[in-house]
């Protein structure tokens, strides 16, 4: 095999990767401070179509990605409203989000079916990019891949080194000891929620403007309820969601390859992989309750009254 299949095979990777490592950096945060949000999939969706539609009317892909965020997070302040303030159960409500966020981009992304899109461009860096086969590997990238890889330093560096992370960490493993030394327990999980949404919009925002440049219903097909099995797969460590991310990445695009190279096996079982990989993961962890349960934090999914 050439160097230059390996590098596309590579880059196909990094693409496929990149939306459930949004997903699941948000999605983490938002679990660290005890809130289980099953409305990802409702936020990416959602962050699909308004970033398709902005970029389609500014005819800027960079407008789209700040739709596709503030579409995320509109999302996420109606789960946030519901879980903390009415403290309504948040797997219920999550779900709901799920289905209305479907709805919704629905809607919205009725009228451009079939329209061509506005792809968001690589931002290749000075230099770097121009370095035989790492170059076009590491350093022609769009900006939202660039901004994954930070967001999972600075999300790894917050929790464990600054009193922000502290405070996040003390909300999620105990909530009232956290309110009586004076912490806003529900503040702090609101903003921690509404990063989740900002980052699922941004993977949604991913799939219409750079994985997929056009709009098609549905396209989020299931990557958001594969981001939240990757966050308890990592044992709520951003850099194991990193690696996590990334091969569940690879195993969507070696199912694609595979196909392509004619082997002998149904289609229908080899683009149900992932998820069948999705659903092994879940079993292992589960079977090992005393590891899994000491990683989780120990309020996640409890609601809090002060």
């Amino acid at each position: 095999m050439s160097p230059d299949i390996v590098v596309a095979v590579l880059l196909t990777i990094i693409a496929a990767s990149t939306p459930l490592l949004l997903a699941a950096i948000g999605e983490l945060v938002a679990e660290r401070s005890g809130v289980l949000n099953l409305g990802v999939e409702g936020m990416m969706i959602v962050g699909a179509a308004a970033g398709f539609a902005g970029a389609q009317v500014a005819g800027s892909a960079y407008v789209g990605v700040l739709c596709a965020a503030l579409a995320g997070v509109a999302l996420s302040v109606l789960f946030a409203v519901l879980v903390l303030v009415f403290t309504t159960n948040q797997v219920a409500t999550g779900l709901s989000i799920t289905l209305l966020g479907i709805g919704i981009a629905g809607l919205v992304g009725q009228g451009y079916v079939g329209t061509p899109g506005v792809k968001l461009r690589p931002v290749e860096i000075p230099l770097l990019s121009d370095i035989p086969v790492l170059g076009r590997l590491l350093f022609s990238h769009d900006i939202l891949v660039y901004l994954s890889v930070v967001l999972v330093a600075a999300v790894a560096w917050i929790l464990a080194r600054t009193r922000l992370g502290l405070t996040i960490r003390a909300v999620g493993d105990n909530h009232h000891s956290a309110h009586a030394i004076g912490y806003s327990v529900v503040a702090v999980r609101f903003l921690a929620v509404m990063f989740g949404g900002l980052c699922a919009g941004l993977a949604g925002g991913y799939l219409s403007l750079v994985y997929t440049p056009q709009w098609v219903e549905g396209m989020s097909a299931g990557r958001g309820w594969i981001a939240v099995a990757l966050v308890v797969f990592a044992a709520w460590r951003p850099v194991r969601a990193f690696f996590g991310a990334y091969l569940f990445g690879a195993v969507v695009i070696l199912q694609f390859h595979a196909q392509a190279a004619g082997v002998q096996i149904p289609s229908q079982f080899l683009s149900a992989l992932p998820y069948i990989a999705t659903i092994v993961v879940l079993v292992v962890i589960s079977a090992s309750r005393r590891s899994a349960q000491g990683a989780a934090p120990a309020c996640l999914g409890q609601p809090f009254v002060p």
